[in-house]
């Protein structure tokens, strides 16, 4: 006697409810390693947008711009909660730019990336002082 081809097989007891304990345990990992992938993304974005962002407050810097349009740059370019520092060396312009990481797990673990830029300033080259200089050695 040979069985119909659309007939349904029974499991054996001992085997009903494994697929379901299965995707319990790991339905949990796979969320969990989508996360991290998540997170690692977003601080991959984040780290760029901070490096591109200190990169024109340098160039901003060494054109002769003060702070304050330093910072409008830096937030436009690294987005609104980013922070950026302005220091004078010498005749080297330093621009640092900090933020926090977003994504799942930023949140939760609170990551700080930052970047910095050093520029020679083309005002000083020129043999004036720029008062973003002047301002950021704490002379003007």
């Amino acid at each position: 006697m040979t069985s119909a081809p659309n007939a349904v097989r029974l499991r054996p007891a001992a085997e009903q409810g494994a697929v379901t304990a299965e995707f319990a345990v790991t339905l949990p990992a796979v969320v969990l390693l989508l996360a991290m992938l998540l997170s690692g993304a977003a601080a991959g974005i984040t780290q760029l947008r901070l490096e591109e962002g200190a990169r024109a407050g340098a160039r901003a810097l060494a054109r002769g711009d003060d702070a304050a349009a330093v910072e409008r740059i830096v937030r436009t370019l690294s987005g609104p909660s980013a922070s950026a520092a302005v220091a004078a060396e010498g005749e080297w312009l330093n621009v640092t730019v900090a933020d926090r990481v977003g994504g799942p797990l930023g949140a939760t673990i609170p990551w700080t990336l930052t970047a910095r830029a050093s520029t020679r300033s083309e005002a000083a080259a020129a043999g004036r002082v720029s008062p973003a200089a002047a301002a950021a050695a704490g002379t003007g």
